[in-house]
């Protein structure tokens, strides 16, 4: 396996899991310390930023595993964690509703975790080549 596919793996289930951090803890935290509530990182633009690096970081990794271990269920379980995380962008945006965001955000990052950790481990087991993905 290529050091590129294990570095793209292991920095989308860090961007992910820390997307659901974010979602999670801020209100924790500004609950416990209000004024946190004024730091750049407690608002929508984080999201959005935070969805911006994972999607591409995503795409890339799974499709450079998928092309290894040739399972495209793993790759399919991301794009419907991505699809959640966009689904709770863009939903969050309109309805102004923070249970669904929150919901959405921590489907999608679990999913999306979970499908790195499995292309990870199927790549560890699958020997490099660059064969398509069927």
């Amino acid at each position: 396996m290529k050091l590129s596919s294990v570095a793209t793996d292991k920095v989308a289930i860090s961007l992910s899991m820390l997307c659901l951090l974010h979602c999670l803890a801020v209100p924790l935290l500004i609950a416990v310390v209000p004024s946190i509530a004024a730091m750049a990182f407690t608002d929508e633009s984080f999201h959005l930023w935070l969805v911006l690096a994972v999607f591409p970081t995503s795409i890339y990794a799974l499709t450079m595993g998928c092309k290894r271990h040739k399972q495209t269920k793993v790759v399919m379980l991301g794009g419907i964690g991505l699809t959640l995380l966009v689904l709770a962008l863009v939903l969050g945006g309109i309805f102004h509703n923070e249970v669904i965001e929150k919901i959405l955000t921590a489907m999608g990052t679990l999913l999306i975790g979970f499908s790195h950790f499995q292309n990870f481990k199927l790549c560890q087991k699958t020997s490099c080549d660059d064969t398509a993905c069927s």
